[in-house]
């Protein structure tokens, strides 16, 4: 009977402690369009942990949910750099972002402002 107990309590910390391992993370990506959602979110994505990645084209916005025990936010973040796309505090390399499509160079005035109707349909 004891045995049975202690198997028990065992088994009970796993399954409470199993049950925390996702994540949920929002910061801000730049970006214009849905060509740069698709590429940020995949950029996320290919990330090894990351359950769900969704940017509003129109708040920058990335939310994130990822397992903690699989990746981090540094990586992520890493990534989307990677792709091209700068975030609040720290700016892609200028070799990721000329990779980028031209419609897609958000550093470009023009460029966001040949957008901004796209974002009011």
């Amino acid at each position: 009977m004891k045995n049975l107990l202690s198997i028990a309590m065992i088994l009970m910390t796993t399954v409470i402690f199993a049950q925390n391992r996702n994540a949920k993370a929002s910061f801000e990506v730049d970006g214009v369009c849905n060509m740069c959602k698709e590429r940020i979110e995949k950029a996320s994505i290919k990330t090894k942990g990351v359950k769900s990645a969704n940017w509003d084209v129109n708040t920058h916005q990335l939310d994130l949910i990822y397992n903690e025990k699989k990746t981090n936010l540094n990586a992520i973040k890493g990534s989307v750099l990677e792709a091209g796309h700068d975030l609040a505090n720290t700016q892609a390399t200028d070799e990721a972002y000329a990779s980028i499509h031209d419609c897609c160079k958000y550093r470009d005035e023009e460029v966001k402002d040949d957008h901004k109707d796209d974002k009011t349909k």
